[in-house]
């Protein structure tokens, strides 16, 4: 039998997540990104052990992430026969992801405030 190590969330990754989560983010997507944020490659089953989150939900958010071009993959043969096993890693430095969802979050919190400037335009 094999073992090999499984990485849980700290209670500081725990918070962390929980604060992506609150700006908008997905619970899932968050917490596939503070696992990759603090492992430099996973495979999909040590993100799933790791984050406590089922293949599917797993899958899911990597789509998110790979739509937002945070996360890439490449290809291993798998120790026996099968289909190669995907890894996982960020495309991108941490700090530069948060910029990105700062960025994105002004944008929108801009939008609103015109809008709503907007509104009160129509009420002088």
């Amino acid at each position: 039998m094999r073992t090999k190590n499984v990485m849980y969330f700290t209670q500081e990754e725990e918070n962390l997540a929980n604060l992506l989560i609150r700006t908008g983010m997905k619970r899932n997507v968050a917490r596939v990104l503070v696992y990759l944020a603090h492992n430099p490659e996973a495979t999909s089953r040590e993100i799933e052990r790791g984050t406590d989150l089922r293949q599917p939900e797993v899958s899911l958010a990597m789509s998110a992430l790979a739509g937002q071009k945070w996360v890439g993959n490449r290809e291993v043969k798998a120790e026996n026969k099968g289909r190669p096993v995907k890894i996982y890693h960020l495309l991108n430095p941490f700090a530069e992801i948060v910029d990105a969802i700062e960025r994105e979050k002004r944008e929108e919190a801009n939008i609103q405030i015109s809008l709503i400037q907007e509104i009160r335009s129509y009420i002088q």
